[in-house]
């Protein structure tokens, strides 16, 4: 089976769609299943949609980007996995065996994308001293064009010359491209996680974010039992706040909730 022109078009704005999505709050539209799906109805096998989708969902679960980090792209893989499972008529297994590679050479243009939009950022930096709202939409848009363009333009370029450009491109990249990017990569999650750390109310809940270190570097404990131990300090610090309340005593809760930042850095 052959994928058609139209139908090349519509997927590489679906893998566009679904990136400029991910920087929002649509947690429905930016999933592998979803992507699956829908990219199944357009190649006209909904069950081969839904079995890539929902096996590259399985891979995804806990995996997110906190604190900047790149991760695998699993959407954009849904959409490339499906429909070579569908084209080449191999099977599911043929999709997953192409999909993978594909959700981690995004790992790169991720990294990528991310710089480019850096110069987009500093034009909006400068309209803000110039107080020119009209170029800071403008520079805001183009920013969020070109990240669904790291994602668009993959797909495709992989409809247009087929599964050997994704073995060509992870070849022909230089390993010191792909160290640089990695280094940049692992620099952006301790990046992030300081930026939170600098602007969450630490210090009143320092005694909390010890036991999680601890649950991770000693215990080896996984991130659901860590999910969980911090659910279940959620629950207890909500009920500390709720009774407090009750009490009349909202100072306190004030103080708790209180973020990071100096009073005196808000000043000139």
């Amino acid at each position: 089976m052959n994928i058609e022109i139209w139908q090349i078009i519509v997927l590489s704005l679906l893998g566009f769609y679904a990136i400029v999505e991910n920087l929002g709050i649509n947690i429905f539209a930016n999933q592998a299943l979803i992507m699956g799906t829908i990219t199944g109805l357009v190649m006209g096998d909904l069950e081969m949609g839904l079995a890539v989708g929902a096996t590259l969902q399985l891979m995804g679960l806990g995996i997110q980007a906190y604190g900047g980090a790149s991760v695998p792209d699993y959407m954009t893989a849904a959409i490339v996995g499906t429909v070579f499972a569908v084209t080449s008529g191999r099977g599911v297994e043929f999709g997953i065996g192409l999909a993978v590679p594909v959700a981690l050479l995004m790992i790169q243009l991720d990294i990528l994308a991310r710089f480019c939009n850096v110069f987009f950022q500093k034009r909006i930096d400068k309209a803000v001293d110039e107080m020119k709202p009209a170029k800071i939409k403008r520079y805001h848009l183009l920013g969020t064009f070109s990240w669904g363009l790291s994602r668009g333009v993959p797909i495709f370029l992989v409809f247009s010359f087929g599964e050997t450009i994704v073995e060509f491109v992870s070849n022909v990249i230089p390993e010191w491209l792909t160290g640089g990017l990695s280094v940049a990569g692992g620099m952006l999650p301790a990046v992030g996680i300081a930026i939170l750390l600098r602007y969450l109310p630490v210090k009143n809940f320092l005694t909390y974010l010890i036991i999680g270190f601890i649950a991770v570097a000693y215990l080896q404990m996984p991130m659901f039992g860590v999910a969980l131990l911090g659910f279940a300090l959620a629950l207890y610090q909500f009920k500390k706040m709720t009774t407090s309340i009750g009490n009349g005593n909202f100072s306190a809760v004030m103080n708790d909730s209180k973020g990071g930042l100096a009073e005196n850095e808000y000043e000139d």
